[in-house]
């Protein structure tokens, strides 16, 4: 079978798209290398590289703190979601209980409502509860998803009841068929849903900024938005702060590439 040929147009419209994308991160990591008297050289080669931001950075703010803050955050509220989702998931799709529909479309409803409008409830159930400027502020909004819970219950719905039967009639309970029968069979969306998660929660700044004001809890984007008015007018020290906060995001796309793509292809064609 011949293979599409691709326009010649087109690849030149992604090329330079892709261009593009690329260049304020080699202008952010070519500035990062740059020392204080270079930084205002628009040549994107350093006239003399240096690592003396990073050096800065690291000794002299509190960057690994916040850097350990958010990959925390991060990594708790997708772990979160990813079991109290697939579990919600599954039971709207394969269990039958009073209300299920009209409870599913609530759930569906609160997509609808901005995170803007979101935030002064959560600031006075978070001063309530005492939890102001702690871990608990900054990771009660994100522990499970409506959107998670959708995803995944779209998922569940094409995993074959036959195969659930089989499960329960070996003798397997309601938790142990989820686990060990369902959940392979939706690993793709599991997977998708938690680069998603992940990456959100690391690049969070409009909740994170208002549920703390101490340092010692701010994480990674908080931290490098204050620096930056700090740091004024060196754009240095601030673009190697960018730098450092941009690997994880960087590792887990060339890692989870394809898993990217394919969370791209199931959220937006599976119905």
């Amino acid at each position: 079978m011949n293979k599409r040929r691709i326009p010649i147009t087109t690849i030149i419209f992604l090329c330079i798209g892709g261009i593009a994308m690329v260049f304020p991160f080699l202008w952010m990591f070519s500035t990062s290398l740059k020392s204080g008297v270079d930084i205002y050289n628009i040549s994107l080669i350093p006239k003399r590289t240096t690592l003396e931001a990073y050096k800065y950075v690291i000794e002299n703010t509190k960057f690994l703190t916040w850097f350990k803050n958010s990959f925390i955050i991060a990594s708790i509220t997708t772990i979160s979601v990813l079991f109290f989702d697939t579990l919600v998931g599954y039971a709207f799709a394969k269990l039958e209980f009073k209300g299920k529909n009209a409870l599913f479309l609530i759930i569906l409803s609160t997509l609808m409502v901005p995170t803007e409008m979101l935030i002064i409830p959560w600031y006075m159930m978070v001063n309530e509860l005492g939890w102001f400027n702690s871990y608990w502020s900054l990771l009660f909004p994100g522990l499970s998803s409506a959107f998670g819970i959708f995803l995944m219950k779209q998922f569940f719905e094409g995993v074959p009841n036959d195969l659930l039967e089989a499960a329960r009639i070996d003798g397997l309970s309601e938790f142990g068929i989820f686990w060990r029968a369902a959940v392979p069979l939706v690993k793709p969306a599991i997977s998708a849903l938690a680069i998603f998660t992940f990456l959100g929660n690391w690049n969070a700044f409009l909740w994170p900024v208002i549920a703390v004001d101490s340092p010692d809890i701010y994480t990674l984007p908080v931290g490098l938005a204050l620096f930056s008015g700090e740091a004024y007018n060196q754009w240095n020290l601030v673009m190697a702060g960018a730098t450092i906060a941009t690997i994880p995001i960087l590792i887990v796309f060339f890692i989870f590439q394809k898993r990217i793509i394919d969370g791209i292809h199931l959220t937006g064609l599976k119905g």
